[in-house]
């Protein structure tokens, strides 16, 4: 897969399948840029190179080919009257930043309050795949999963924080290593009432 191929609306990648590059083109531009930071794209090293970025690239954004809806398709109605909160936590990912196209990784944590069912647990890993493997800002991702909960599950709130380091930071620019960013977003009764968000820090610190 193409960098030039991606785009930021999965909806909009049927509209550009005439503009997107063949494996040779995409290949090509490896030893471009291979050339650009003053290497021999013809030495024995590299030889095979831009087919395994070319390969690599179709791993880190596969997602672009998934979508969240179908993800969360299946939704249990039966679980014995519990309207309580659900939370999963520490979800590993890694993705790459649609500014500098570098990783930054972490963890992210959902949880949500149930009205018309539940999905499994491992949807929710499955749906912060879908958005890790796409060009992201963590703004952005936080954004989607929460959008993506509420148009499957119509839940009654839904809680996602997300703590990752930017390689973009740690690697380039300033250069500090380490240095964690997090961000947050709530919707229905986890915006309206401060109390439900402080059980959800709550619950993250628990170990």
């Amino acid at each position: 897969m193409s960098p030039v191929a991606l785009v930021s609306n999965p909806s909009a990648a049927s509209v550009q399948d005439d503009l997107r590059p063949t494996r040779e083109q995409a290949e090509a531009a490896v030893r471009t840029l291979l050339r650009y930071v003053g290497e021999d794209p013809s030495r024995e090293g590299l030889l095979d190179t831009p087919s395994r970025v070319v390969k690599a690239y179709g791993e880190f954004f596969g997602g672009y080919s998934r979508s969240a809806d179908e993800v969360l398709d299946k939704v249990f109605e039966e679980v014995e009257g519990y309207d309580d909160i659900v939370l999963v936590r520490d979800i590993q990912f890694h993705t790459h930043c649609e500014h500098h196209m570098v990783p930054f990784y972490g963890k992210a944590h959902i949880a949500y309050y149930p009205s018309k069912g539940v999905v499994g647990l491992s949807k929710l890993a499955r749906l912060v795949e879908v958005y890790a493997r796409r060009l992201q800002t963590q703004e952005t991702m936080t954004a989607q999963i929460v959008s993506a909960m509420e148009r499957a599950l119509e839940p009654r709130g839904v809680a996602v924080m997300i703590e990752a380091e930017h390689m973009c930071m740690s690697m380039r620019g300033v250069q500090k290593a380490g240095a964690m960013t997090l961000t947050t977003k709530f919707s229905g009764v986890f915006k309206a009432d401060p109390a439900e968000q402080a059980r959800f820090m709550t619950l993250l610190r628990m170990r």
